[in-house]
């Protein structure tokens, strides 16, 4: 039975259409590659400094794999269009496993290097993959909701993580990169097994066109969401990590434990509000929850950057969270539905996954740069406002969930939105 087919519903659109099969494997993995890559994060650069580098040496382990990630993004949505997601996906998953495992032998800081390179490769490739894949099997009316668990499944992992992370502490600083690199393993040959008498395993017919980017960049919605996760990458990865923690112990004066404490907050207010956001958009559409969660969310990142107390930045870092949580599973919804799940996207998806990479580079460079020439408030203040800037292009973007399913089916998912008039 085809996707689309186990996607029917009711034609009241009321009622909630039955997932693929495949939507649980994906999500299954997911928590899965999240909780590996949490219990190997907090150990990297301790493992990268056993080699006797300076600390900038240290983390620039990790600058390398968000590099490698962002560099061969469109290499990577090129082989989606021309190999298939599943193929890509398991491929860049055994990339992952393998590299990472082999970090545990390296023998030179230059070694470890090399190895998280490969990984950022790996990474890009099954992250690419396995957001297209999520567009193609999700039924139309349903994407929303498919979104909200692809996205918590990562959230739930990455916050676990650490915790694991911690009960494996004692087996030395390598133990992380072999866990990590067997549960890899595992997972790749779970997704390999059960997709591949999956519809998505079939080659792309011969009439089937890939989606370019040129089809889409037209549209002002994908321009609006290339926008947003641009700010997303800034904010929820370049900020929260690169300088929550340094304005917890050095501004409010707290101990590292705390800092801990408080990017916990920002991941619970995301959890509790992605699911119920991806329902929500089904019903009342992306555009309207973008616009709220993309404004609320910068005010309370400005707000968190003038706390002077623990309390209050806990309750300003939940409200962020949330506010985060409430449009991240729209705009993957919004590009699910621009793209539509007839053809491969490769490129378009490998174009907006890229923006939040460059994000979260750009991001954690510059706002370090501001906390130390202007303050951390400023820091917070200009993140907030690229994170209100990008509520506006959705100010300016057509709404893009398909106003029911006999009216909109994913066979025209580029129709008069491309040249970017409003339906």
């Amino acid at each position: 039975m085809t996707s689309e087919a186990k996607g029917d519903c009711a034609s009241d659109g009321r009622s909630e259409p039955k997932l693929p099969s495949e939507v649980w494997v994906l999500i299954a993995s997911n928590a899965v590659i999240a909780l590996g890559y949490g219990v190997v994060a907090p150990v990297l650069p301790e493992y990268a400094r056993h080699f006797g580098v300076s600390i900038s040496a240290a983390t620039f382990v990790i600058t390398a794999f968000a590099l490698m990630r962002l560099v061969f993004a469109p290499a990577a949505g090129l082989l989606v269009q021309r190999l298939g997601e599943r193929r890509i996906y398991v491929s860049g998953l055994v990339i992952v496993a393998l590299s990472t495992a082999a970090c545990a032998f390296a023998q030179s800081y230059w070694q470890l290097l090399l190895f998280r390179s490969l990984g950022g490769i790996g990474s890009t490739m099954f992250f690419i993959s396995a957001l297209g894949l999520m567009i193609r099997i999700s039924p139309e009316n349903a994407r929303g909701r498919v979104a909200g668990m692809f996205s918590s499944a990562f959230l739930v992992g990455s916050v676990g993580g650490p915790v694991l992370g911690s009960l494996t502490a004692g087996l030395g600083l390598s133990a992380p990169f072999l866990i990590y690199g067997g549960a890899l393993l595992v997972a790749a040959t779970v997704v390999f097994i059960s997709l591949r008498h999956s519809s998505l395993a079939a080659p792309a017919p011969a009439t089937e066109s890939p989606v370019r980017l040129r089809d889409v960049l037209p549209n002002r919605a994908y321009r609006a969401a290339l926008l947003s996760n641009f700010a997303t990458g800034w904010s929820a990865f370049g900020l929260r990590i690169a300088l929550v923690p340094l304005f917890v112990v050095d501004v409010l004066d707290q101990g590292v434990g705390m800092a801990g404490l408080a990017l916990a907050t920002f991941a619970i207010g995301n959890v509790a509000a992605v699911i119920p956001a991806g329902h929500l958009s089904d019903r009342v559409g992306r555009r309207i929850l973008l616009i709220i969660g993309l404004s609320t969310a910068g005010v309370a990142t400005a707000i968190v950057g003038f706390t002077e107390n623990l309390p209050l930045f806990l309750i300003a870092a939940l409200l962020a969270g949330a506010a985060t949580g409430m449009f991240s599973s729209p705009q993957q919804a919004a590009v699910a539905d621009i793209v539509g799940n007839k053809a491969r996207g490769g490129t378009a998806v490998a174009t907006f996954q890229m923006m939040a990479d460059l994000g979260s580079i750009v991001g954690s460079t510059l706002v370090g740069l501001i906390a130390q020439h202007l303050s951390f408030s400023w820091a917070f203040l200009i993140s907030g406002g690229i994170l209100v800037l990008a509520s506006f292009g959705w100010m300016l973007a057509q709404e893009t969930r398909p106003r029911s399913s006999h009216e909109h089916t994913s066979a025209r998912p580029l129709g008069p939105e491309v040249s970017g008039e409003v339906p």
